[in-house]
């Protein structure tokens, strides 16, 4: 009697939408990744140039139609179905597009969507950094402040499907304004642009100053993270997480800025609220996109079965 034939592992395709890239991974059921692939997202990235460039890149990295879902992280939020692409920042004419379906409709495979600071929580939480934790805040520093909260290892994103805006609280009600119509904002202190704006230096340039012993340097990451740290008190009150995950590219300087947030949390949050927390640097750099896309597809095709 011959073997029966081995079946195929399940997989499924995670996607990092961004406004000059799209990266595309193909995933196996325990988190390895398969094939990975990026192309470039057309310009103007209007709706239907982009879904055509994404038809044509899912057929290039499953040939052979393994994938059982989509999952897709996109720069904006989603309404709370995980269908609805409401708004993408640097994406052109995108309103309320509604990506899960044109997608399904050209892939005949189930497609899911979250935002992208969702999208890499999971991720983290997924392969990364706050895997052994099932409540965790990851907050991403880069050209904004992006957010996900992950409670009782689930994603949450409130009743709307926009919650975990952390970059949006307020630390100055007399603070700069913030394109959210906030004033004073977290993301007006500790983003990329803020740093640019206080300091006229890049975030690299203040780290290699760091390295060196430039005492302007090292004052200014003391003042960010007394800063960060502050804003970070208000989210443990709220959330008491396990872990705060730090990443984006300002996190390469973490060594400068770490002590001064541990310092501000021991000052300002009751012993009670933060016992056995712990604030550490993300794992999955610019992968952590795609790999939690893919647990999002991984999600979605639990639920279903």
């Amino acid at each position: 009697m011959s073997a029966a034939p081995d079946l195929p592992l399940p997989q499924v395709i995670g996607i990092d939408l961004g406004g000059t890239a799209i990266k595309l991974g193909r995933f196996a059921q325990d988190g390895t990744c398969l094939a990975s692939l990026s192309v470039a997202t057309p310009q103007p990235a209007t709706p239907h140039a982009v879904i055509e460039a994404m038809v044509d890149a899912i057929a290039q990295i499953d040939p052979d139609r393994q994938c059982q879902a989509i999952g897709i992280g996109t720069p904006g939020p989603v309404d709370v179905s995980g269908r609805i692409s409401t708004v993408a920042i640097n994406l052109h004419n995108w309103r309320d597009v509604p990506l899960a379906d044109w997608l399904e409709a050209k892939t005949d495979l189930p497609v899911v969507l979250a935002n992208d600071a969702n999208c890499a929580g999971l991720g983290e939480a997924w392969l990364g950094a706050g895997q052994h934790f099932s409540n965790l805040i990851l907050l991403t520093l880069g050209t904004g402040v992006g957010g996900a909260v992950i409670l009782d290892g689930n994603l949450f994103v409130g009743h709307m499907g926009t919650a975990a805006e952390l970059g949006l609280i307020t630390l100055n009600i007399d603070g700069p304004p913030c394109n959210s119509g906030n004033y004073g904002s977290l993301e007006q202190y500790v983003s990329v642009q803020a740093i640019r704006r206080r300091t006229g230096l890049e975030p690299a340039q203040l780290g290699a100053l760091a390295k060196v012993g430039d005492i302007d340097a090292l004052t200014f990451w003391q003042q960010y993270g007394k800063e960060l740290g502050a804003g970070l008190a208000s989210l443990i009150y709220v959330l008491t997480p396990e872990a705060i995950i730090i990443g984006g590219g300002v996190s390469a300087s973490a060594e400068f800025f770490f002590p001064s947030i541990h310092a501000e949390i021991e000052c300002r949050v009751l012993p009670s609220s933060r016992t056995g927390l712990k604030i550490l640097t993300a794992k999955l750099g610019n992968q952590a996109g795609i790999v939690g896309a893919a647990k999002l597809a991984w999600n979605r095709l639990e639920e279903e079965n």
